[in-house]
């Protein structure tokens, strides 16, 4: 984690607090060190920022490297959903290939 960009993250937080992101890469920045602020983070994203799409892939291995394989699931196939929604091929089969990965991981 980087403390110097950190703090001007939160400094951007601050001046517009709806900004999904700067709350996604605040999530970012505490995945490494500070877990539950980075699932404070990514679950405000998740609820009031359900369209910003490049939460899904990182929320959904962040819950997976944490154990949480059923809510990381459940972010994944959200994602893949409003991926195709959205016509963000690329980022569809990132998605898909996530959520593959965890399922076979699982078996």
């Amino acid at each position: 984690m980087n403390t110097e960009r950190l703090q001007k993250l939160l400094k951007f937080l601050d001046e517009d607090p709806n900004d999904p992101f700067t709350l996604y890469a605040i999530a970012l920045e505490y995945t490494a060190l500070e877990k539950e602020k980075a699932k404070f983070y990514f679950e405000q994203l998740l609820q009031s920022h359900d369209q910003y799409l490049p939460t899904y892939y990182h929320a959904g291995q962040f819950y997976a490297e944490n154990g949480d394989l059923s809510t990381a699931k459940d972010i994944l196939e959200k994602g893949i959903q409003l991926a195709r929604k959205q016509s963000e091929e690329q980022t569809e089969k990132e998605l898909s290939n996530s959520l593959q990965n965890l399922l076979f991981e699982e078996d």
